[in-house]
């Protein structure tokens, strides 16, 4: 836990003379007035509590999840896997992901970290609200087994990504398709394939109430051939201004399992993210 906060504590830091320097003729001036020209050449849409949006986001992001697993107590999983998600370049986003902490609360399964993971997103085609309001994106996501006492994968794992979203006025839908392809032991990890959408609709100024369906299929590994799809609706609020480019924009909202096979219900999804 003392890592985790270290960590994004320095992160913070790090994002601190980047945010201040929106006047600076030099490099992270010129960097800061790329990063917005991208931007609007793109919906503004909020980012969703579960599903990776389309849209090209330059934050820092804190997750917390409490699921309740079949067996044991609730397990919290602090941070979720999120981290740092910039803009180096018009059209690209890289994620640098902490690796989460899992509390399981049951004395036969011990806590530890979860897998290291990265996400690369080049956006292909986008229109902002005033010209057509939509986006066409994809992803190479990447995760390194890192996890301690089993609270990982048995390998490293590819997963390439489509991803689009579309609006109308107030309403918008985004949502990814993508596929799990182990590098390494691939008859134990198998192939998961995730399609999640969410459905917003913007209230008033800075509400973002949301709807969306999480959806995996398996193909290989201990879970071959069974599905699990979760409904999921929640509230985001943001993007609240805070000091020149920063903001605050907070979130929460459950998952409930809608199919019979489930690997865990009842989930509570917390987010917290400094937009820069």
């Amino acid at each position: 836990m003392k890592r985790i906060l270290t960590v994004t504590g320095v992160l913070v830091l790090w994002t601190v003379p980047f945010c201040s320097a929106q006047q600076d003729p030099g490099f992270i001036g010129r960097w800061l007035d790329m990063v917005t020209a991208t931007q609007n050449e793109q919906p503004r849409w909020v980012t969703p509590l579960v599903t990776i949006t389309p849209r090209l986001e330059q934050e820092l992001r804190f997750d917390t999840l409490r699921q309740l697993p079949a067996t044991g107590g609730p397990l919290w999983t602090v941070d979720n896997g999120k981290g740092l998600e910039i803009i180096p370049e018009q059209h690209v986003e890289l994620l640098f992901n902490l690796p989460p902490y899992l509390f399981h609360n049951n004395p036969e399964v011990k806590d530890g970290w979860g897998d290291t993971t990265f996400l690369l997103k080049v956006r292909a085609l986008s229109a902002n609200e005033q010209n057509g309001n939509y986006l066409l994106t994809f992803f190479l996501g990447g995760s390194v087994p890192t996890g301690t006492y089993k609270n990982g994968s048995a390998g490293a794992v590819i997963t390439p990504y489509i991803a689009g979203g579309k609006g109308w006025g107030r309403f918008d839908f985004q949502s990814t398709l993508g596929a799990g392809l182990p590098v390494t032991n691939q008859n134990t990890i198998g192939h998961a394939i995730a399609w999640n959408t969410a459905f917003q609709y913007h209230i008033r100024r800075f509400l973002w109430p949301e709807v969306e369906t999480n959806s995996t299929f398996y193909k290989g590994g201990s879970n071959d051939g069974k599905k699990q799809l979760f409904l999921s609706p929640g509230l985001v609020v943001g993007r609240i201004p805070i000091h020149h480019r920063v903001g605050l924009t907070l979130g929460a909202g459950a998952q409930i399992a809608a199919t019979h096979f489930h690997t865990f219900n009842h989930a509570l999804v917390l987010t917290a993210r400094l937009p820069f």
